[in-house]
């Protein structure tokens, strides 16, 4: 967790947005509140935010077409607060990329914990903007955040399925780093896993064959024994 982390406090309840802001901020923390998704927009295009507070019932634009949006470009951690009792909007949240839900009326307390458990969560990722890049390439190869999808050297879209693009992109986002199964399960939020316990290394084999020159002696995504798998190309972030 970053020493002092900034949270965006999306909320157009006054009341609710003081007393959200006055508890993190006696708790360590830096708080910016904006009440609708266009000043949350300029707050993160002069800001640093480490994670978003986003309430679901907004004027104008919703938090759920807020936090769809913000996932086309961004990887800032989301926790949705809203009064919405349905779980389908809660199950849609999640889906959209929110990395955590609760549910109004709440304690400021159970708010702060669940910040804190989603930064520990997503350390090392750096902050919010740092996490903004659109377009990594290495040894040849472009991964689109945005459209999702791997271009090779001579400019060919490689056929990859939404698991093996999350699992590849939280490796090429954290080139240098050996990472264990259980925590490259975590990073995608668990959309990688399979009804086998390995299924985090069938992906990656999948994957070496399509990235890799030689798959049976990967240069690339390298496995690091009784520690995980480590992505050793450079990578170019823009």
């Amino acid at each position: 967790m970053y020493p002092t982390p900034h949270i965006l406090v999306v909320e157009d309840d006054r009341e609710i947005s003081t007393l959200v802001a006055r508890y993190l901020r006696a708790n360590d923390c830096r708080v910016t509140v904006v009440a609708d998704g266009g000043e949350m927009d300029r707050c993160l295009a002069d800001e640093t935010v480490d994670l978003i507070v986003l309430d679901l019932m907004l004027p104008g634009e919703d938090g759920l077409s807020i936090c769809r949006r913000l996932r086309r470009t961004s990887r800032i951690p989301i926790v949705i607060l809203t009064a919405r009792s349905d779980e389908g909007d809660r199950i849609a949240g999640l889906e959209l990329g929110a990395d955590d839900y609760l549910g109004k009326p709440f304690s400021p307390r159970e708010l702060l914990a669940r910040i804190r458990a989603v930064l520990r969560r997503t350390a090392g990722e750096g902050p919010g903007e740092a996490a903004r890049f659109a377009v990594h390439a290495f040894e040849g190869h472009r991964l689109e955040v945005a459209a999702r999808r791997l271009i090779n050297a001579d400019g060919a879209e490689v056929a990859l399925t939404g698991a093996e693009f999350d699992l590849l992109r939280v490796l090429v986002e954290r080139p240098g780093r050996v990472l264990s199964r259980d925590r490259l399960l975590e990073l995608t939020q668990g959309r990688v896993a399979g009804p086998f316990e390995r299924s985090v290394d069938i992906l990656i084999s999948r994957i070496r064959r399509k990235i890799e020159t030689s798959p049976h002696h990967p240069e690339i995504i390298r496995t690091v024994r009784a520690g995980g798998y480590l992505f050793a190309a450079d990578v170019e972030s823009s």
